[in-house]
């Protein structure tokens, strides 16, 4: 699948030497320690030994675990922290592209509709229950969910995209426009929709509408899997072609990029990632806007570090998120999107006043 605007870029030409060699691996290790961590935390505590030993007991080895401790692991925690990491990855590179691809640091999959969408045909799937709906069921089981709000993100983020064509070419400040009027539109629907549903229902829209990591289970994991996996290869593939968009488009086709391939792959995965991430685990704002935003500010503009960059960080952030939510108010559990919310908002409001005030 690998898509014609995949071709490099020089990157060494157009943005300069590449900039801190160690994120990477600092990255890598902050996303171990935070892993480890994060399964260990709850109200049994399992230690990062103990976690490791369990780890290890999985793959093979023979280390001595407590069998309690182990049950708890591998058939609670262990599926949640997982889900966190696909979730946060996807989310976050997701962000990154659609930044890059709209040349707007503003530009979130949130922001301008796709959550949005995603949202709103899943929920049209929960109390609808159409006969197109009850088939897809029937043949997809729990993918039918992950597809139906991948087909409201692939909808919403299209038209956002052609609402924003002027004269042939895309313009970023009808683009937002065109990205709230849909989030308004979307969320108004998926309110009327809420009225009309039962109180069974009523339950799961709120646990989506404010997300959620606490129904991981390794089905879940399997099922988002695919998705997301696809993703991760396929996004990162793309950063040199955005390397030569973030040029201009007279430009970029200059340099050989194909930007009719490089939007339709872009919005597709991107749409792939956040439809499917909504489906299981509900709406997660401000990882996808805020991590690619601390990954460039150490990493550069180079699409291609900072897509990488983004999908590590990003797995970092919301498995941390997800491990405080579950501890803060202990034994009680915050809403994942609610905590995001109330730590990513004033970090962007810090980088948007750092921004205006080095200008």
């Amino acid at each position: 699948m690998a898509p014609k605007t995949a071709e490099p870029v020089p990157t060494r030409v157009v943005f300069g030497p590449v900039r801190n060699r160690w994120l990477y691996p600092l990255l890598v290790v902050l996303l171990f320690v935070t892993t480890v961590v994060s399964i260990g935390v709850g109200a049994v505590w399992i230690s990062p030994d103990e976690v490791l030993a369990i780890l290890g007991n999985q793959v093979g080895l023979r280390l001595p675990a407590d069998e309690m401790k182990t049950s708890i692991m591998t058939v609670i925690r262990l599926p949640r922290v997982c889900l966190g990491l696909l979730i946060g990855s996807g989310i976050a590179v997701a962000g990154a592209a659609m930044q890059g691809l709209f040349r707007n640091p503003l530009a979130d999959p949130g922001l301008i509709g796709i959550s949005s969408g995603a949202m709103l045909a899943a929920v049209a799937m929960i109390v609808l229950k159409t006969a197109l709906f009850d088939q897809m069921l029937g043949l997809l089981g729990y993918y039918a969910l992950a597809l139906a709000s991948f087909v409201g993100a692939c909808l919403t983020s299209l038209l956002v995209y052609r609402l924003a064509r002027v004269a042939g070419r895309s313009v970023v400040t009808t683009m937002l426009l065109a990205g709230i009027a849909i989030n308004a539109l979307a969320g108004a629907l998926t309110g009327l929709l809420t009225s009309m549903a039962t109180d069974e229902q009523l339950r799961t829209i709120t646990f989506w509408t404010l997300g959620s990591l606490g129904g991981a289970t390794w089905t879940t994991v399997l099922a988002l899997l695919p998705f997301v996996g696809v993703v991760l290869v396929g996004l990162p593939r793309l950063g040199g072609a955005l390397n030569g968009l973030a040029l201009g488009e007279s430009q970029a086709q200059m340099l050989g990029v194909d930007l009719v391939h490089l939007k339709r792959w872009v919005i597709i995965l991107a749409a792939l990632s956040v439809g499917a991430s909504v489906a299981v685990a509900g709406l997660i704002g401000f990882v996808g806007l805020v991590t690619p935003h601390l990954i460039r500010l150490v990493a550069g503009a180079d699409h291609r570090r900072v897509l990488v960059g983004s999908a590590l960080g990003g797995a970092t952030v919301l498995t941390a998120a997800d491990a405080l939510a579950r501890t803060v108010v202990a034994p009680a559990e915050l809403p994942i999107g609610v905590l995001t919310a109330l730590l990513g908002a004033p970090v962007f409001l810090w980088l948007l006043i750092g921004r205006r005030n080095a200008a």
